[in-house]
């Protein structure tokens, strides 16, 4: 004689509705009701963080700031001696002056050309992987030949053909290097 299983359907795990989920005894409804408002921002989250938009906002963010940043450091290599003779016809401040509006200007400037790369890659990536329904090495390649074709599209064909392969490659080996298993 077989014993009657408590659940009708066994071997099925339960599905709960949402905010009737089991919580752990003891608890009072202003934590349950705690526990959903931090699922539900939880989710709101994860939801604004998936989204294309977001994702090419961040990527040319951090792009403009690190190629700020590479420009600032690369700088420091670029003026010549203050000492020498042919800085001194302009006093300090006219010198100084000068030297800040150039490291401005340049800064400026490859920051939005960092911007627009990251940009470009991000939203061809994040397009590429909303239409595959997958997250994985193929997206960033695709995107890296596309990305490196879209921006040397002006050199011509074998120009964007070059800079999407070269893109790709690059792309790829990241994306091959972040996804590596850890070692152990």
């Amino acid at each position: 004689m077989a014993l009657p299983s408590p659940n009708p359907m066994p071997l099925l795990c339960p599905v709960y509705l949402p905010g009737q989920e089991p919580v752990p005894p003891g608890t009072s409804d202003w934590e349950r009701q705690e526990m959903q408002t931090a699922l539900r921002y939880q989710k709101y989250i994860g939801m604004a963080m998936e989204s294309c938009p977001l994702k090419v906002t961040l990527a040319s963010g951090a792009g403009f700031a690190m190629g700020g940043f590479f420009s600032l450091m690369s700088a420091t290599f670029a003026y010549e001696d203050p000492l020498s003779r042919a800085s001194s016809q302009l006093s300090t401040r006219a010198q100084t002056m000068f030297v800040f509006k150039e490291m401005g200007r340049n800064m400026w400037s490859s920051g939005k050309g960092f911007a627009k790369v990251g940009a470009i890659y991000s939203g061809v990536e994040c397009c590429i992987e909303g239409y595959r329904a997958k997250n994985d090495i193929t997206n960033a390649v695709s995107a890296g030949f596309l990305s490196g074709a879209i921006l040397a599209r002006n050199s011509g064909i074998k120009a964007a053909l070059g800079g999407g392969v070269a893109f790709a490659v690059f792309s790829g080996a990241i994306d091959w290097y972040l996804r590596k298993e850890p070692a152990e």
